[in-house]
């Protein structure tokens, strides 16, 4: 530092700072061999505090604020300097400033999936990520356990520190929340609040606390969400009989809309028509009509309507078994080769015992 630096600084009894950055948690003033003047000016904006200390030890904690160092608001500084030098001799104190905003969007992830136990896949691995913002909101226990003497300390500094703890609690309280899978991004929300909650105290040991924390997603690996995708997908197709019903036509429509072209695409169309032949001869073996197969020897057999839907063909012993469980009532529609319609079951001689006689009205 030259002379006239060193001139500057011992004039100079303004004492403040403007932060122009977003991530700097401490920043010291600087001063030419941390003399402080009795008497300096110290100025304590808004979302920040200002501290003293002298010889490695916290002397005091200034809030926001304007301040006139003097015996008067520097009470422990001069309880332990003032009497040696009759208040007239500059105070050899380090002045720092601690930012105590929320800084916001700190990252936090699974480097590793996470091994679980759920109740319906089984044993299943997540990865998981999200964001957490913190604020200091003890000064000294900031400066004392983590920031240490550095003149200036960021939020990197800190963050695969507060990275590792979060994720580590994370892993503990998803594990004991017993969520399944398919019902965790219904409580996302409740699982964030429960997650705050039991890393707080360790961030308090910090100066720090935690003052809100997201879970964005949770993830299953790649694998295991395509076998969910298909489950899915079968849920939604439904009948599959109708299915490929319609996959069928929409081949021959299709067909039906280029009915000329080279030498590939006629190849591709006939492969088409012979598929949806196919499919076509297969549910025609399904739909009523005189193509039906032949009676299961030792007994006719009947075909069952059941919500809209032919079923069987099913012997008598297990027509008798169906009215038993349920599955059939006396209203049920059957049909058999030979029978020119479709008719209820009591209406069918061979099945009359299926059900017992209906007892006559209770008399009044």
């Amino acid at each position: 530092m030259g002379i006239f630096d060193r001139l500057k600084n011992e004039l100079l009894d303004i004492i403040e700072w403007t932060d122009d950055t977003a991530n700097t948690m401490v920043w010291k003033f600087p001063r030419f061999q941390n003399e402080i003047k009795n008497g300096a000016q110290l100025t304590v904006r808004e979302s920040q505090v200002a501290v003293l200390v002298n010889e490695g030890k916290i002397a005091d904690v200034y809030a926001p604020g304007r301040y006139k160092l003097d015996t008067q608001n520097m009470p422990i500084l001069t309880t332990i300097m003032g009497w040696k030098y009759g208040f007239n001799s500059p105070f050899k104190v380090d002045v720092y400033f601690v930012n105590t905003k929320q800084f916001t969007d700190n990252k936090w992830g699974t480097k590793n999936p996470i091994m679980l136990r759920d109740a319906e896949f089984g044993p299943v691995r997540l990865r998981a990520f999200g964001t957490y913002a913190i604020k200091i909101v003890d000064a000294g226990k900031f400066i004392k356990e983590i920031a240490g003497t550095q003149s200036h300390f960021t939020v990197e500094e800190v963050s695969e520190q507060l990275r590792n703890l979060v994720v580590t609690r994370f892993t503990d309280a998803i594990g004991e929340s017993k969520i399944p899978i398919l019902d965790l991004a219904a409580n996302y929300d409740e699982l964030s609040k429960f997650i705050s909650g039991k890393i707080n105290p360790e961030f308090g040991e910090y100066g720090l606390e935690v003052t809100k924390f997201l879970v964005e997603n949770v993830s299953l690996p790649p694998e295991v969400e395509q076998a969910l995708d298909k489950r899915s997908s079968m849920g939604i197709i439904g009948n599959l009989n109708q299915y490929a019903q319609f996959q069928a036509a929409n081949a021959m429509e299709a067909a039906a809309k280029n009915p000329s072209g080279n030498a590939s695409e006629g190849i591709g169309m006939g492969m088409g028509f012979a598929m949806a032949q196919q499919m076509g001869q297969m549910f025609n073996q399904n739909q009523a009509g005189n193509n039906q197969p032949p009676p299961v020897p030792g007994g006719p057999s009947y075909f069952v309507a059941v919500n809209g839907q032919q079923q069987g063909p099913y012997t008598v012993a297990t027509l008798q078994n169906m009215a038993a469980q349920g599955s059939i009532t006396r209203d049920t529609l059957v049909w058999k080769q030979g029978m020119p319609n479709w008719s209820k079951v009591t209406d069918v001689t061979e099945l009359g015992h299926l059900f017992g006689p209906v007892p006559p009205p209770i008399p009044k």
